[in-house]
Protein backbone atom coordinates (compact mmCIF):
# COMPACT_ATOMS: atom_id res chain seq x y z
CA UNK A 1 0.00 0.00 0.00
CA UNK A 2 1.23 3.12 -0.92
CA UNK A 3 1.65 6.16 1.39
CA UNK A 4 -0.46 8.96 1.05
CA UNK A 5 1.09 11.71 -0.05
CA UNK A 6 0.07 14.24 3.04
CA UNK A 7 1.62 11.50 5.02
CA UNK A 8 5.28 11.95 2.64
CA UNK A 9 4.77 15.64 2.99
CA UNK A 10 4.05 15.56 7.18
CA UNK A 11 7.04 13.46 7.55
CA UNK A 12 9.78 15.08 4.93
CA UNK A 13 9.37 18.39 4.86
CA UNK A 14 11.47 19.26 7.86
CA UNK A 15 14.35 17.70 6.26
CA UNK A 16 13.98 18.83 3.09
CA UNK A 17 13.35 22.58 4.27
CA UNK A 18 16.49 21.72 6.58
CA UNK A 19 18.36 20.41 3.04
CA UNK A 20 17.34 23.20 1.13
CA UNK A 21 18.52 26.16 4.25
CA UNK A 22 22.14 24.31 3.84
CA UNK A 23 22.16 25.09 0.51
CA UNK A 24 20.45 28.64 0.23
CA UNK A 25 21.00 29.99 3.42
CA UNK A 26 18.07 31.99 3.57
CA UNK A 27 15.03 30.86 5.52
CA UNK A 28 11.98 32.17 3.41
CA UNK A 29 13.99 31.11 0.09
CA UNK A 30 14.25 27.48 1.65
CA UNK A 31 10.50 26.98 2.54
CA UNK A 32 9.64 28.42 -0.84
CA UNK A 33 11.89 25.83 -2.48
CA UNK A 34 10.28 23.35 -0.17
CA UNK A 35 6.85 24.04 -1.33
CA UNK A 36 8.42 23.66 -4.96
CA UNK A 37 9.75 20.81 -3.92
CA UNK A 38 6.81 19.15 -2.99
CA UNK A 39 4.08 20.13 -5.44
CA UNK A 40 7.28 18.81 -7.84
CA UNK A 41 6.48 15.82 -6.60
CA UNK A 42 3.10 15.72 -6.29
CA UNK A 43 2.97 16.38 -10.17
CA UNK A 44 5.19 13.51 -10.51
CA UNK A 45 4.78 10.86 -8.29
CA UNK A 46 3.96 8.35 -10.83
CA UNK A 47 7.47 8.41 -11.59
CA UNK A 48 8.92 7.42 -8.21
CA UNK A 49 10.01 4.31 -7.91
CA UNK A 50 9.33 2.82 -4.63
CA UNK A 51 12.54 0.85 -4.88
CA UNK A 52 14.45 3.82 -4.43
CA UNK A 53 14.25 5.99 -0.59
CA UNK A 54 11.46 8.68 -0.70
CA UNK A 55 13.80 11.01 0.97
CA UNK A 56 16.19 10.65 -1.69
CA UNK A 57 13.86 10.86 -4.12
CA UNK A 58 12.75 14.23 -2.86
CA UNK A 59 16.55 15.49 -1.84
CA UNK A 60 16.80 14.98 -5.82
CA UNK A 61 14.12 17.21 -6.84
CA UNK A 62 14.52 19.75 -4.16
CA UNK A 63 18.39 20.05 -5.19
CA UNK A 64 17.40 20.43 -9.31
CA UNK A 65 14.86 23.29 -7.94
CA UNK A 66 17.43 25.07 -6.29
CA UNK A 67 19.73 24.88 -9.03
CA UNK A 68 17.72 26.08 -11.57
CA UNK A 69 16.71 28.99 -9.33
CA UNK A 70 20.56 29.33 -8.51
CA UNK A 71 21.67 29.68 -12.50
CA UNK A 72 18.81 32.44 -12.88
CA UNK A 73 20.51 34.04 -10.09
CA UNK A 74 23.87 33.70 -8.89
CA UNK A 75 23.74 36.29 -6.26
CA UNK A 76 21.43 34.59 -3.39
CA UNK A 77 23.25 35.89 -0.76
CA UNK A 78 23.40 39.63 -0.82
CA UNK A 79 25.69 41.25 1.45
CA UNK A 80 23.31 43.31 4.14
CA UNK A 81 25.11 46.36 5.55
CA UNK A 82 21.70 48.35 6.87
CA UNK A 83 21.45 48.60 10.70
CA UNK A 84 25.29 48.75 10.96
CA UNK A 85 26.13 51.56 12.63
CA UNK A 86 29.48 51.63 13.62
CA UNK A 87 32.14 51.52 10.60
CA UNK A 88 34.27 48.92 12.49
CA UNK A 89 31.21 46.59 12.67
CA UNK A 90 30.83 47.30 9.08
CA UNK A 91 34.56 46.75 8.15
CA UNK A 92 34.45 43.21 10.01
CA UNK A 93 31.35 42.45 8.83
CA UNK A 94 33.25 42.64 5.00
CA UNK A 95 36.52 40.81 6.24
CA UNK A 96 34.06 37.96 7.79
CA UNK A 97 32.29 38.24 4.38
CA UNK A 98 34.78 38.00 2.03
CA UNK A 99 36.62 34.87 4.31
CA UNK A 100 32.88 33.03 4.44
CA UNK A 101 33.02 33.62 0.21
CA UNK A 102 36.48 32.38 -0.22
CA UNK A 103 35.15 28.85 1.93
CA UNK A 104 32.11 28.82 -0.02
CA UNK A 105 34.17 29.02 -3.18
CA UNK A 106 36.24 26.42 -1.86
CA UNK A 107 33.25 24.14 -1.20
CA UNK A 108 31.34 24.90 -4.62
CA UNK A 109 34.46 24.03 -6.19
CA UNK A 110 34.54 20.35 -4.53
CA UNK A 111 34.35 17.73 -6.70
CA UNK A 112 30.78 14.94 -6.15
CA UNK A 113 30.12 14.04 -3.98
CA UNK A 114 32.82 15.87 -1.18
CA UNK A 115 30.45 18.63 -1.73
CA UNK A 116 27.09 17.63 -1.58
CA UNK A 117 28.39 15.29 1.41
CA UNK A 118 29.62 17.94 3.28
CA UNK A 119 27.19 20.27 2.27
CA UNK A 120 24.35 18.20 3.84
CA UNK A 121 26.44 17.48 6.94
CA UNK A 122 27.50 21.04 7.67
CA UNK A 123 24.66 23.06 6.38
CA UNK A 124 21.95 20.69 6.71
CA UNK A 125 22.56 18.90 9.88
CA UNK A 126 21.91 15.43 8.38
CA UNK A 127 23.28 12.48 9.96
CA UNK A 128 25.63 10.01 8.52
CA UNK A 129 23.00 7.68 8.34
CA UNK A 130 20.37 10.48 6.28
CA UNK A 131 23.43 11.13 4.10
CA UNK A 132 24.59 7.30 3.15
CA UNK A 133 20.02 7.07 2.48
CA UNK A 134 20.46 9.74 -0.10
CA UNK A 135 23.24 8.52 -2.17
CA UNK A 136 22.12 4.68 -1.91
CA UNK A 137 25.50 3.91 0.65
CA UNK A 138 26.21 3.23 3.67
CA UNK A 139 26.46 4.91 6.97
CA UNK A 140 30.22 4.55 7.18
CA UNK A 141 30.86 5.64 3.69
CA UNK A 142 28.99 8.42 4.28
CA UNK A 143 31.38 9.13 7.44
CA UNK A 144 34.40 8.92 5.55
CA UNK A 145 32.95 10.97 2.30
CA UNK A 146 32.73 13.46 5.03
CA UNK A 147 36.34 13.40 6.51
CA UNK A 148 37.65 13.13 3.28
CA UNK A 149 35.46 16.43 2.34
CA UNK A 150 36.70 18.14 5.28
CA UNK A 151 40.38 17.35 4.39
CA UNK A 152 40.14 18.66 1.15
CA UNK A 153 38.73 21.66 2.22
CA UNK A 154 41.39 22.44 4.58
CA UNK A 155 44.47 21.92 2.28
CA UNK A 156 42.63 24.56 0.04
CA UNK A 157 42.23 26.86 2.60
CA UNK A 158 45.87 26.08 3.83
CA UNK A 159 46.92 26.61 -0.16
CA UNK A 160 45.59 30.10 0.16
CA UNK A 161 47.46 31.36 3.30
CA UNK A 162 50.62 30.76 1.38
Amino acid sequence: MEPKFEDVYKKYFPSVYRYLLSLTKNSSLAEELTEETFYKALKNINKYNPNYPMFSWLCTIAKNTYYTIYQKDKKLEPLNLDLKTNEKEIINDIIASETNNELLRIIHNLEEPYKEVFTLRFYGDLSFKQIGNIFIKTESWARVTYYRSKLKIKEKLDEKEL
